[in-house]
C-alpha cells in the first residue's frame, strides 16, 4: 500500500473556496487578496484562516453548502484518483479549507478520506468562528506523519501534491513532492513540478 495526499483548494479544486464564500457577501477581493499572500508564504496561515473567516459572519449555512456542493473540480481529478487507487494507493486530502466541500467531493471524486476545518455556525448562520484539522502551517506535516504511523506507510511510498506555503510541512515526509500550477515558495521544495492545469500529468511521474 503506498499514500498520496492532495492539498484541496487549487489542487483538486479550481479555485479558493473560501474565494467563492466571499463573493456571496461582496467581499470575494479583499478575501482573495488574503488568500494569495497566506499561499505565498507571506501570512502566518492561522492568522489569514481566521481573519479571513471571519468576515464570513452572518452567511446563510445552506448558501455555504449550495456553493460548496457546486465547485470547479481541476480537469483530469477524478481520473487521477480512480488510477492512483488501481495502483494501490490511498488516496487522502489535507485542506485548510472547510469540510463542507471537502466531504462533497470525497462523494464525487472517490478519495479515502478528508481532513479540512469547520465552520462553526448558529442559527443557520456562520459565527465567524473555525475550527479543525488544518489550521496551522505545520497540521499537514503533523497529520501526514500521524497516518503514515497508522497505515504503516513509508516516505518512500508517499506522494504529496500541493500549491501554496502551508503544504510545505508535508513536504518534508514524502520522496515525491508535487507543486502543480504553485506558488514559487512550494517549487523551491518540491522535485515535481507540474504548471499546466491538469492533474493526469502526475501520473507520468509516478
Amino acid at each position: 500500500m503506498k499514500l498520496c495526499v492532495f492539498d484541496f483548494d487549487s489542487t483538486l479544486m479550481d479555485g479558493e473556496t473560501i474565494d467563492f464564500l466571499a463573493e456571496a457577501l461582496g467581499l470575494k477581493e479583499k478575501v482573495a487578496a488574503i488568500t494569495e499572500m497566506a499561499m505565498k508564504g507571506e501570512l502566518d496561515f492561522f492568522e489569514s484562516l481566521t481573519t479571513r473567516v471571519r468576515l464570513l459572519e452572518g452567511l446563510e449555512v445552506e448558501k455555504v453548502n449550495e456553493i460548496c456542493h457546486n465547485l470547479p473540480f481541476m480537469p483530469g481529478a477524478k481520473e487521477t484518483i480512480k488510477e492512483l487507487k488501481k495502483r494501490d494507493y490511498k488516496v487522502v486530502v489535507f485542506s485548510g479549507g472547510f469540510r463542507n466541500a471537502t466531504s462533497h467531493a470525497k462523494k464525487i471524486l472517490g478519495f479515502d478520506a478528508d481532513f479540512s476545518n469547520v465552520l462553526h455556525s448558529k442559527d443557520g448562520c456562520l459565527t465567524g468562528l473555525v475550527g479543525g484539522d488544518m489550521m496551522f502551517d505545520f497540521s499537514k506535516g503533523d497529520m501526514l506523519q500521524r497516518l503514515q504511523h497508522l497505515l504503516g506507510i513509508y516516505k518512500e511510498d508517499t506522494v504529496v501534491v500541493g500549491d501554496g506555503a502551508n503544504d510545505r510541512s508535508m513536504f518534508k515526509y514524502a520522496d515525491k513532492r508535487v507543486a502543480f500550477c504553485a506558488k514559487d515558495i512550494l517549487k523551491k521544495e518540491a522535485n515535481i513540478i507540474i504548471d499546466k492545469k491538469d492533474l493526469s500529468e502526475i501520473l507520468t511521474y509516478i
